[in-house]
């Protein structure tokens, strides 16, 4: 049997930061991790990149039925603190567009191989390729059951993330964990997903990208809003101005939703009427599928153009204002019939998960088991695209590791 003072179940970023908080207080600490390296998840973030967090990181930029939750913790690390961190352990950061905040290396491997040697450094013992079995209080002490030896220690923190990214090792094993203690979860639901629109949807589009405002309606009513990049796909739209409302589309599966896109979002009605009529008076035998070339990507205005029912053989001169208005109007107002979103497999975090109001917001510690304690992903807090839910992530970890006394 091992023993150590505290153990932490999943080396992710809430894990990590967990550990190393606790280990820099001098505390003997395990860190078991299913996969077979620390930070596997880290590696895919960013596009290998890593986006470790937002200077924009605020509670508005989260979502979870009791929110208000993370607001101590965002508060305790609160972005600059993040930055100065990754900075005294040998990581250094740039901020970019948007207030991402990126390794200066522009590689994920920088900052996971930095908080591995940190890890190292403070003596933390990890224990990699371990998949748990069960975790249970005898009187005063947790036992880990693996196929490893029985692990015992006084304190114990639930890190392993949600369901989201199946492929580099989100599980449910989390909530299985804090349910056999006595905690329920939330419905959970993928979020920062592509969100898939109906068959019908013109694959011609492949590949092009668009700066949009997009919602989501529901019976003609906006449940969500987001302005950005979006990508469009064999199956519906991606990006990260899809990512940030997709959640929305998740929780709300079972309801007839649309996704409407602007793809003029800093032009006006007018603006538009005036470049069409420049055309017709400037390019007056131009193709009218050519409408907006130069202002839209080509195959995005031909389409456009189609889906106004615009004869393709028409020259803009010939254009009514019947047809000018349908133009204009499907340009400002694009509308998918939404049918799903990506699974847990693609989606890059879960919304939802253990209720925070189990959890001590100043501790992390659950009010159910003295010396439980839950962090990251697991817990009903997730975040916008950005960098917000590494925040969540560094943030919670650290409150659950500081305050282990």
């Amino acid at each position: 049997m091992k023993k150590s003072e505290l153990t932490v179940i999943g080396a992710g970023a809430s894990g990590i930061m967990a550990a190393l908080t606790a280990a820099m207080q001098g505390k003997k600490v395990t860190l078991i991790e299913r996969q077979a390296r620390v930070g596997r998840k880290l590696m895919a973030t960013g596009n290998g990149r890593c986006n470790i967090t937002n200077i924009k990181a605020d509670l508005p930029f989260y979502h979870g039925d009791n929110v208000g939750f993370a607001e101590y913790a965002l508060c305790s690390m609160p972005v600059q603190k993040t930055i100065e961190f990754f900075s005294s352990i040998g990581l250094l950061t740039t901020v970019e567009e948007g207030g991402r905040v990126y390794p200066l290396s522009n590689s994920a491997n920088s900052v996971v191989d930095t908080l591995r040697y940190a890890l190292e450094a403070t003596g933390v013992e990890i224990v990699n390729s371990c998949l748990i079995k069960t975790a249970k209080k005898h009187g005063d002490v947790f036992r880990i059951y693996s196929d490893e030896p029985v692990i015992e220690c006084n304190k114990l923190i639930i890190a392993c993330g949600g369901a989201a990214g199946e492929k580099l090792g989100g599980s449910q094993d989390g909530y299985k964990i804090l349910k056999s203690f006595g905690h329920s979860s939330t419905a959970i639901a993928p979020a920062l997903s592509q969100i898939k629109t109906k068959p019908d949807f013109p694959r011609s589009l492949k590949g092009v990208k668009a700066d949009v405002r997009a919602r989501i309606e529901e019976n003609g009513n906006t449940i969500a809003t987001s302005e950005g990049e979006a990508l469009f796909t064999e199956t519906g739209v991606s990006g990260p101005a899809i990512f940030d409302i997709s959640r929305t589309a998740a929780v709300n599966s079972n309801k007839n939703l649309e996704l409407r896109l602007n793809f003029f979002r800093n032009r006006t009605e007018a603006d538009l009427y005036d470049y069409i009529n420049n055309k017709k008076q400037k390019m007056p035998n131009l193709s009218a599928s050519e409408v907006w070339t130069g202002a839209l990507h080509n195959r995005l205005g031909r389409m456009l153009i189609k889906y106004s029912g615009i004869d393709s053989n028409k020259i803009v001169s010939e254009l009514s204002q019947d047809e000018m208005s349908k133009i204009v109007r499907n340009s400002l107002d694009f509308v998918l019939p939404i049918y799903g979103t990506d699974s847990f497999s693609q989606a890059q975090v879960t919304a939802g998960g253990i209720r925070c109001s189990e959890f001590c917001d100043k501790t992390m510690q659950s009010k159910i088991v003295k010396g439980l304690y839950a962090c990251g992903e697991v817990l009903d807090i997730d975040g916008d695209c950005g960098g917000f839910n590494l925040q969540w992530a560094w943030s919670s970890g650290y409150l659950a590791g500081l305050t282990l006394d």
